[in-house]
């Protein structure tokens, strides 16, 4: 089975216009993979020095690339289990030390 990834804009939620395809993986695993490179590199342009994990995960929730997986041939259903906002939250924490409130 093979998992197409999709990536949202935290910015303009639910508008499809302006959905990026990012590309195809063979495995659930490599696209779990290329979604947690997309939030890890969208994270690392945001932070900024003496920014909180509460900061870095606002600016995240308002603004941020929210990657989901989706089967290419859609009869494979279900996805790949991948929750972009929990994958962020954790890396505030790892980023800017500290649990962002939810």
């Amino acid at each position: 089975m093979k998992y197409r990834i999709l990536i949202d804009d935290n910015f303009r939620f639910m508008d499809e216009s302006e959905r990026v395809a990012y590309g195809t993986f063979e495995t659930a695993e490599d696209a779990v993979s290329a979604c947690r490179r997309v939030i890890d590199e969208w994270l690392a342009d945001a932070f900024k020095p003496g920014m909180t994990s509460e900061g870095l995960w606002q600016s995240y929730i308002a603004f941020g690339d929210d990657p989901f997986i989706t089967p290419v041939d859609q009869k494979d259903a279900p996805a790949a289990n991948f929750d972009a906002w929990a994958y962020a939250r954790e890396r505030c924490a790892a980023l800017a030390g500290g649990a962002p409130s939810v």
